[in-house]
């Protein structure tokens, strides 16, 4: 069935190139019986040649305003391997930006050699920049499980930090430090937020498909801007390509929870003047790598994840960055803010000492703030509220040198006496929480939500209680297991990961876990994202394996790892419809049924679940009463925690005097 040099392509890659819903697509194939013949892949995702589709869809006049990039991806795509495409991408666009260029030497393959010629080519005809942008942007989403990037508006948000935190002048330009660069979004950022002149860039990356892409990317800013830049490729810890360099400002998003970063041969390091780092905590290596690096009043700021701000083996050198007045503050940020997106990452704001013709520092207290309630309610993509969150982060830092100005609501200046006890605990979460008191206009906020949801409520109770349900009749039904033989879903189950070494710049996906089903449903823990036995995307069934936390929902978020005893199912579109398969699922019967003991505690045989038998068309009102119980569960539980909170903060008010009459 295969067609030899052919480039594949999937139904979602034509919705693509089409600019259609992959729907469209499926119905072209099953209209037009011209439509071009599978090549390869399964009933479930089958695959095409490039070729042929291109002139299929020409054929019909389905391509209106579409370049000739988008033709372009796939081929890159079908390379194969992650490092020779990203490296093939980074040629082209060196050959875009000098079309006089002599082919690199780097070790590709006479394909890839071919396709970027063709792809320089197509460049400087379509716009090299644009081309560029376009290429790299579709082969970070094809690898996004592999990569971890840091989303334009935080960068932005990092470069803003340091830049007002800094002392001193740029009389004679800015050095901009990157040990981690990856793709150069930190880099990038700092081009565009710096407006002066006279921009050097000194970044590393020990991957070097992420150093050539960065370097890339550099080169477009600079035909722009005054940026000279040097991207190194190396493993920075290890082998420090810029010794006794200094930079003005720092800006790091970290590899996370690497254990072999270099603890045994690095144990002398000259770097560690705030102690040597654990083993277990790679983190503060990367923090006092920043530092090194730093001329005298110089700003760092570093994406963290939130344990290095309160773990056991790092607390002797957090008291030395808070008693030298280093570590000037921690900024909490709101879930979405990055990979991983249901945790709360964390920026630590550093500088270094000034020298002596700047008057020292008239306080070394740490400012602590808590930005996690700028994450948007609900939102289906990731991502807090940029705007407001930049704003009230800076208007926080403000304050930072300020000793007589109050900083604003949910940050707090923290005295070094209260920071350093036996835990020495930085996380703003434990400072602000205390000293958080609902003011009047968020207690009327709090009613006018509670007042919404019932009035939701209320419009799920007329809906649902409305509902025509017969007494229990004879159904046809199929099992899970009969559902995967027949290629109508694919069953993955979720394992504990292995403690593997980690690989350079590793991406971390979020862990979800039984236990965090049976806590708030909010995954806990991270793994890197190669090591992950099931992966739950957007789209996919979820199931407890377990009767004590049976349940199964539709995954509407970012990547997720599923833990034991939990089940990823996703379905082919064109047999079952996801939130009909949940709700056949989700029944608790179902799942005592499919129980292998008659304990809270016994294991449920997933490939014993039973679906109703009903045609795609048939399932689209059971799935819309299914989404409607969901809402109508979801409603209820957010009603009850928003009126138990109200109940604390009014009985409090109450309490101490508050009521007026």
């Amino acid at each position: 069935m295969s067609t030899p040099n052919a480039v594949p392509v999937s139904l979602a890659e034509i919705a693509r190139i089409a600019g259609v819903g992959r729907a469209a697509v499926s119905n072209w194939r099953r209209r037009h019986t011209s439509f071009p013949t599978r090549i390869g892949g399964t009933d479930v995702s089958p695959q095409f040649s490039l070729a042929e589709v291109e002139q299929w869809l020409r054929d019909n006049g389905k391509l209106k305003d579409i370049g000739g990039r988008e033709f372009l991806w796939p081929r890159f795509e079908a390379l194969g391997s992650r490092d020779e495409s990203g490296l093939a991408v980074a040629e082209a666009a060196r050959r875009m930006r000098s079309p006089r260029a002599r082919a690199s030497q780097s070790e590709l393959s006479a394909d890839a050699r071919k396709l970027v010629g063709e792809a320089a080519k197509l460049g400087r005809s379509e716009g090299p920049r644009e081309t560029f942008e376009f290429l790299l942007q579709r082969w970070l989403e094809t690898h996004v499980r592999q990569l971890s990037t840091t989303p334009p508006q935080l960068a932005a948000l990092m470069t803003r930090i340091a830049l007002a935190v800094r002392m001193g002048e740029d009389d004679e330009g800015l050095t901009v430090f990157d040990p981690a660069c990856g793709t150069g979004h930190l880099p990038a950022a700092a081009a565009q937020e710096y407006d002066g002149s006279g921009l050097v860039v000194q970044a590393c990356e020990r991957d070097p498909a992420l150093a050539a892409l960065a370097s890339a990317r550099l080169g477009f800013i600079s035909e722009d801007r005054d940026v000279r830049s040097e991207i190194a490729t190396a493993d920075a810890l290890r082998e420090d390509p810029f010794v006794g360099a200094r930079a003005d400002i720092a800006l790091c998003n970290p590899p996370f929870n690497e254990r072999d970063w270099g603890y045994e041969e690095l144990a002398t390091d000259q770097r560690w003047t705030h102690g040597l780092p654990p083993r277990t905590e790679p983190e503060l290596a990367w923090v006092q790598h920043l530092l090194s690096h730093l001329r005298p009043g110089g700003a760092a700021v570093v994406v963290l994840p939130p344990a290095v701000a309160s773990r056991k083996a790092g607390r002797r050198i957090r008291g030395s960055l808070l008693r030298t007045g280093v570590l000037r503050a921690v900024v909490a940020l709101p879930p979405g803010s990055a990979q991983p997106h249901s945790v709360s990452l964390q920026l630590w704001v550093l500088r270094a000492a000034p020298d002596s013709t700047v008057a020292a520092l008239p306080s070394h207290d740490a400012l602590l703030v808590d930005a996690t309630r700028f994450a948007k309610p609900d939102a289906r993509e990731p991502g807090p509220d940029w705007d407001a969150l930049g704003s009230f982060v800076l208007s926080a830092l403000d304050a930072l040198d300020s000793p007589d100005d109050n900083p604003p609501e949910n940050a707090i200046r923290v005295s070094l006496l209260d920071l350093l006890d036996d835990e020495v605990d930085v996380t703003p979460g434990r400072y602000t929480a205390a000293s958080a008191e609902p003011s009047g206009l968020e207690l009327a906020a709090s009613w006018k939500e509670l007042r919404t949801h019932l009035a939701d409520l209320s419009d799920h109770v007329q809906y649902l209680s409305e509902l025509g349900l017969e007494a229990e009749t004879p159904q046809t039904t199929a099992t899970v297991g009969d559902l995967v033989k027949a290629g109508a879903l694919t069953l993955r189950a979720g394992q504990q990961p292995p403690e593997t070494a980690a690989s350079p710049r590793r991406a971390a996906l979020p862990l979800l876990t039984v236990s965090d089903l049976l806590m708030d449903g909010t995954p806990s823990g991270l793994i890197p994202a190669d090591s992950a036995h099931a992966v739950a995307e957007e789209g996919d069934v979820v199931i407890a394996g377990v009767v004590r936390a049976y349940k199964a929902w539709v995954h509407e978020g970012p990547p997720m790892a599923l833990g034991p005893q939990l089940y990823a199912l996703r379905v082919d579109p064109q047999k079952l419809d996801a939130h009909f398969l949940a709700g056949c699922l989700r029944a608790p019967a179902n799942g005592r049924q499919a129980g292998t003991h008659a304990s809270s505690s016994s294991r449920v045989d997933i490939r014993r679940l039973q679906v109703l038998q009903l045609p795609l068309e048939g399932q689209v009102a059971y799935a819309e009463t299914f989404r409607r119980l969901t809402a109508f569960e979801a409603l209820l539980t957010r009603a009850d925690r928003l009126g138990q909170g109200l109940v604390s903060d009014v009985s409090d008010r109450l309490a101490a005097g508050g009521l007026t009459t």
